[in-house]
């Protein structure tokens, strides 16, 4: 009779666990979907928001201003219902933040985050200034509020009394998280090591398209994405949340093949929280939807 020996028995064990472990293909098959409508969390903010925003800032607001009042709040209700519940505007997108505002209407606050950004140029007390925008808004608080477009590399030392009043403002809890929104490798080179970000607002697509470059304005050339992911990493390493935008290219990515190339990129970084992009019409919020769906799944 043969005889089973102890090294006889580990082989055998050995190939029925390779027999039974789930391969690569099997793990995936049976890993939870992700959804452009998942809940996530901004880094250290601990302000958790829909990872597809809803955003109000094409060309400056203009493609939204366009549709007007009724037409946009349809608009903004569509997103709402399919899931989005993240919604960012700016002081400078001149008039957004009253329809916003008008579109969310009778909607319960806390069903729902509100980001908007300060307006640099603006000048006076920068808390009377948020006081304005809550009444603009009707809204007690913002979940977070970003100093808009900084574009100096040297925008920490330079904006450190906004910086102090949106300290106090979270004090306060009339803002919950705060950071800066930029414009440019000279502003984006300082994001890295600047603690008092909870949230950084970067440019970010496959090619470059609206995105950084090395001057301190905006130009059509092509930004240099390399940089971008590299500082970004270092952002979301110090623990800010980060929120993308430009993921179609300012509206300069007519197919649907290189928006999705766009988001596909993005998520696949590891390192990008939530995107915003800015919609005219519900095919589009649809659309960006499947696409981020299918960027997080594949």
């Amino acid at each position: 009779m043969a005889q089973f020996t102890r090294r006889d028995f580990l082989k055998s064990s050995a190939a029925g666990a390779a027999l039974l472990a789930p391969g690569a293909a099997t793990l995936k098959a049976f890993a939870p979907k992700r959804s452009a409508t998942d809940v996530v969390t901004l880094g250290r903010s601990g302000v958790q928001v829909t990872r597809l925003a809803f955003g109000t800032g094409t060309f400056g607001g203009r493609v939204q201003r366009e549709l007007g009042q009724a037409e946009f709040t349809k608009l903004v209700r569509h997103a709402y219902d399919r899931g989005i519940r993240f919604f960012e505007t700016a002081d400078s997108y001149h008039g957004m933040p009253a329809m916003l505002a008008a579109a969310l209407e009778g909607i319960p606050r806390d069903n729902y985050q509100l980001m908007t950004k300060y307006n640099l140029h603006n000048p006076g007390d920068p808390l009377a200034t948020i006081d304005r925008y809550r009444k603009e808004m009707h809204t007690e608080y913002f979940d977070i509020l970003l100093m808009h477009c900084v574009r100096s590399p040297t925008w920490p030392k330079d904006n450190e009394r906004v910086e102090d009043a949106f300290s106090e403002a979270k004090a306060k809890k009339i803002i919950r998280a705060h950071g800066a929104s930029e414009h440019g490798l000279p502003a984006l080179s300082a994001f890295p090591g600047a603690a008092w970000l909870d949230v950084a607002m970067i440019r970010m697509n496959h090619n470059g398209t609206r995105m950084d470059t090395p001057t301190t304005f905006d130009t059509n050339d092509r930004g240099d994405v390399k940089q971008v992911v590299a500082d970004m990493r270092k952002v979301h390493t110090q623990g800010a949340g980060v929120v993308s935008m430009k993921l179609a290219g300012e509206g300069q990515f007519v197919t649907r093949a290189d928006r999705q190339a766009s988001l596909r990129f993005a998520m696949g970084l590891g390192v990008v929280d939530c995107v915003t992009i800015g919609f005219k019409n519900t095919g589009e919020v649809d659309e960006a939807i499947d696409n981020l769906d299918l960027a997080l799944n594949t």
